[in-house]
């Protein structure tokens, strides 16, 4: 048992940096990151980067092209457009990083029990994802962002809810497979306790797919924001949000097309983003290649 712990442990670096190089060589994802770390620099920075107020209203600009003073322009109350994209990130951003984090709490270890312990608790557990994973995913955030009331808190939770489902499946089958390795038998045969082993054998081992899960779904939560956005379920007026402001430039398309155009390159850029990351973390984590 303890050589076999052993080998696994000092296996560890050596797959971490098989992993690094896969993922330094594939252009793509490192374009992916690139972009991520951008949206989360502008997140932060924002109200250094704005050039001005987000949310104070000036009728002397109302509308305005983009110009040298207002470089994407302004929307229908003079507020510049520049300015609410960078101040939107962090609603964004916020979104889909903490709507992930509350489908990862609540799915992982209700996957990790479903898995190992099998029997009821699995089948308890299995029939309640497949209820919700019958209702699609947007359908059902829309449902319940409008049963908890329009907020960007309250969407955050309905899409952690609406998303915990798919972390539940994937780390149920991937705990699966890791409970019949030898080394768990062995952890079982010298009379760990089934704490312990999930924690210390199985967990690390389905921990890969579930962070190439989580970057896929942080693309899928911004979208889900910006949709709520749109029908007035998530950030709510004034407070800038790429969703929102869609939702208002979809009165202007044909006076001011910038309002609608710079929203929706920045939400296309995004959701790009962690999509070829997620894509490039899968590649770089899979088993097969390390």
């Amino acid at each position: 048992m303890a050589t076999i712990v052993e080998v696994e442990t000092a296996a560890l670096p050596r797959k971490r940096n098989r992993a690094v190089g896969r993922f330094m060589r594939n252009r793509a994802a490192v374009a992916g990151a690139a972009i991520v770390l951008l949206v989360i620099l502008v997140a932060i920075f924002a109200p250094w980067l704005s050039p001005y107020d987000p949310i104070q209203a000036s009728f002397m600009t109302v509308r305005q092209a983009p110009s040298a003073s207002h470089w994407f322009g302004t929307d229908e109350l003079g507020r510049d457009v520049l300015t609410r994209l960078l101040w939107g990130a962090r609603a964004s951003l916020l979104a889909g990083v903490v709507s992930v984090g509350i489908a990862v709490i609540i799915g992982v270890p209700l996957g990790l029990l479903a898995g190992y312990f099998g029997k009821l608790v699995d089948g308890v557990i299995s029939r309640f994802t497949d209820a919700l994973l019958s209702i699609p995913f947007l359908i059902l955030a829309i449902a319940l962002a409008a049963f908890l009331g329009p907020s960007l808190t309250n969407a955050m939770i309905a899409i952690g809810v609406s998303a915990m489902p798919r972390f539940v499946r994937l780390t149920r089958g991937q705990a699966i497979s890791v409970k019949a390795e030898d080394y768990v038998e062995g952890a079982r045969a010298i009379g760990l306790g089934h704490f312990r082993i999930i924690v210390r054998y199985i967990f690390p081992n389905v921990l890969p797919p579930i962070i190439v899960q989580a970057s896929l779904t942080v693309a899928m939560a911004i979208i889900a924001e910006a949709s709520l956005s749109f029908l007035g379920l998530g950030q709510l007026p004034p407070a800038p949000s790429w969703g929102s402001m869609l939702n208002t430039a979809k009165d202007f398309v044909s006076q001011a097309p910038w309002m609608s155009i710079f929203p929706g390159i920045a939400i296309f850029l995004a959701v790009l983003g962690f999509n070829l990351l997620g894509d490039g973390l899968r590649d770089a984590l899979d088993p097969r290649e390390l």
